[in-house]
C-alpha cells in the first residue's frame, strides 16, 4: 500500500503544478491514461449518455458480481437501473429505520464496553455495524458480525476487496488462466464461494416463502422472518424476488448478481464515510458541540428514542457535516470509465481506448469551489453558501447517468448511526491530519488505525 500512497501524493502534487490546464494524460504500458479533476471537465464525463462503460478493471470482479449495476454497461444496465430505482425510493427506504436503529444499538453498546480503552480503531467496529446493516437490508437475515458470529462469511467479504487490489495494481494477473493458479487466485476463488454459498441459500429459500404466500395468501400463516423489526416493507431481495417471479427471464442469478453488487458497494462504502465523520468531529470539538446541541434541540433530555423519519429531516447541520466529511475524504478515490470513441473536450482530443480518470479528492479541493479546502467547514453546505457552485464540483456519489443509486438509503444511514453515537459520546481524535495517511483501495482508507478516545457525555 506505500506503493499506492506514493502514486496518490504524486498525482495529486501534478494537478496542482498543472492546474491551468483542467486535465492531463499520460501513457501506462501504451494506454493513454487521462485526469479529469475540474468542476468544467468532470461535467463532460459524468454528463455523458455514452461515455458509461466502467473500466475494465471492474471486469476482475466478475467472478462474484457477474453483470451487476455496478459492471455492467449498455442495454442490459439500462434495464437493470430501471428495474432497480424504485427499490431506493424514499418511501420503501423508510421500512429499513428499524434496522439502523437496532444496529446502531448494537454499535453504542460495543463503544460502551471499550469506553475504558485509552482509544479505538474505529474502522473495523463501523465495517461490522455497516455489513449488519447491509446483510439484513439486503438479503434480510442477521449475520451478527458485531457479536463476532459468522467470522468465515464476515473475513471472506474483507479479503474479496484485499484481493481485488492486489490483483488490480498486477496486470500480468489479469488473465483468469493465470490468475486462478497463484496463491492470491485460490484463496478469492474459495472466499467467493463462500459468499455465495449463502447469498443463494438465502435466496432459495425466500423464494419458496415468497412462492407459498402466493399460493395460499395467508401472510398470518407465515409470519414475517423478522417480526421484531414490526416491518411491513420489503426487503431488497424480496423486490428482486417479485420481479423473477414475474419474469422468468430474470433469472436467480440476476438475483443474486445484484443482491451481492449492493452488498459490496453498501458496506465498505458508507463505513468509511462514517469513521471519517467521526475523525473529523474528534478533530473539531465545536462542530462537534454543534452538532450535538442539534440534536440535544431534537431528543431533549432522552438519548435513547427511537429515531423517526420526522427527526432525520430536522437533523440540518449533522448532514451538513456528513457532506464536509465526504468532501475531504469521498469514499470512492477514483472513478473510472472506458472511452470507445473520440472525445473533446475543452479543446483537448481523448483518444479512443483511453481510461478516463476522475478524481473526486482533488476535485473537492479544488479552491476555486471551496475556499481553504484543507478546512473541515460544515458551513460550506448551507444553502446559502452553496448557491452558484458548479454542479459538478462535488460529486461524492458520482454523477450523471450512473450516478449511486444508494445514496439516500446510505445518508438516511450515516445520520442514523452518527446521531446514536453523538448523543452519547464525546469524541477525541488523537492523530492530527497531518499524521493521517490515505490510501486508494476500494474506497479512501487510512493506512495506520484510525484512532479515536470514546467518553460518555455528561448529561
Amino acid at each position: 500500500m506505500s506503493f499506492l500512497l506514493v502514486v496518490l501524493q504524486a498525482v495529486f502534487g501534478y494537478c496542482r503544478v498543472v492546474v491551468k490546464d483542467k486535465i492531463f494524460y499520460l501513457y501506462l504500458l501504451f494506454k493513454p491514461f487521462v485526469f479529469f479533476y475540474k468542476p468544467e471537465t468532470v461535467e463532460v464525463v459524468l454528463s455523458s449518455k455514452t461515455l458509461i462503460d466502467k473500466s475494465k478493471e471492474y471486469d476482475l470482479l466478475s467472478q462474484w458480481l457477474g453483470k451487476g449495476l455496478l459492471t455492467n454497461s449498455g442495454a442490459k444496465w439500462r434495464s437493470r437501473r430501471k428495474l432497480l430505482t424504485p427499490a431506493f425510493h424514499f418511501s420503501i427506504l423508510e421500512e429499513f429505520l428499524p434496522i439502523f436503529q437496532e444496529q446502531s444499538s448494537v454499535l453504542v453498546s460495543k463503544l460502551k464496553a471499550l469506553a475504558r480503552e485509552p482509544w479505538l480503531d474505529i474502522v473495523p467496529l463501523m465495517t461490522a455495524c455497516t455489513l449488519d446493516i447491509i446483510c439484513e437490508t439486503a438479503m434480510g437475515v442477521s449475520i451478527n458480525a458485531q457479536d463476532g458470529q459468522n467470522i468465515e462469511y464476515v473475513r471472506a467479504v474483507h479479503e474479496i476487496g484485499d484481493s481485488f487490489m492486489y490483483r488490480a495494481l498486477r496486470p500480468w494477473l489479469y488473465p483468469d488462466f493465470i490468475f486462478k493458479w497463484t496463491a492470491c487466485g485460490k484463496r478469492y476463488t474459495d472466499n467467493v464461494l463462500r459468499v455465495q454459498a449463502l447469498t443463494k441459500k438465502v435466496i432459495r429459500n425466500k423464494k419458496l416463502d415468497m412462492e407459498v404466500h402466493s399460493k395460499y395468501k395467508n401472510d398470518e400463516l407465515f409470519p414475517n422472518e423478522s417480526p421484531s423489526h414490526g416491518r411491513k416493507g420489503k426487503v431488497f431481495l424480496e423486490l428482486l424476488l417479485e420481479h423473477h417471479l414475474n419474469d422468468p427471464s430474470f433469472t436467480e442469478e440476476d438475483v443474486r448478481e445484484e443482491v451481492d453488487t449492493f452488498m459490496f458497494e453498501g458496506h465498505d462504502t458508507t463505513a468509511m464515510a462514517l469513521s471519517w465523520a467521526l475523525y473529523s468531529l474528534g478533530q473539531n470539538p465545536e462542530i462537534q458541540l454543534r452538532v450535538q446541541e442539534e440534536l440535544d434541540e431534537i431528543f431533549k433530555d432522552d438519548i435513547s428514542r427511537d429515531i423517526t423519519r420526522e427527526d432525520i429531516t430536522r437533523m440540518k447541520y449533522l448532514e451538513c457535516v456528513i457532506k464536509e466529511t465526504l468532501r475531504l475524504y469521498p469514499s470512492v478515490p477514483l472513478i473510472a470509465r472506458e472511452c470507445n470513441e473520440p472525445l473533446t473536450i475543452l479543446g483537448h482530443e481523448v483518444p479512443s481506448g483511453s481510461l478516463c480518470l476522475i478524481l473526486p479528492t482533488e476535485l473537492h479541493h479544488d479552491p476555486e469551489s471551496f475556499p481553504e479546502p484543507e478546512k473541515f467547514m460544515p458551513e460550506r453546505f448551507f444553502p446559502e453558501n452553496s448557491e452558484g457552485r458548479h454542479p459538478y464540483a462535488y460529486i461524492p456519489f458520482s454523477a450523471g447517468p450512473r450516478n449511486c443509486i444508494g445514496q439516500k438509503f446510505a445518508v438516511m444511514e450515516e445520520k442514523i448511526v452518527l446521531a446514536n453515537i453523538l448523543r452519547q459520546f464525546h469524541i477525541t481524535s488523537l492523530d492530527p491530519k497531518d499524521k493521517v495517511l490515505l490510501t486508494p483501495n476500494l474506497t479512501l482508507k487510512n493506512v495506520k488505525p484510525l484512532r479515536l478516545r470514546f467518553e460518555l457525555r455528561n448529561h
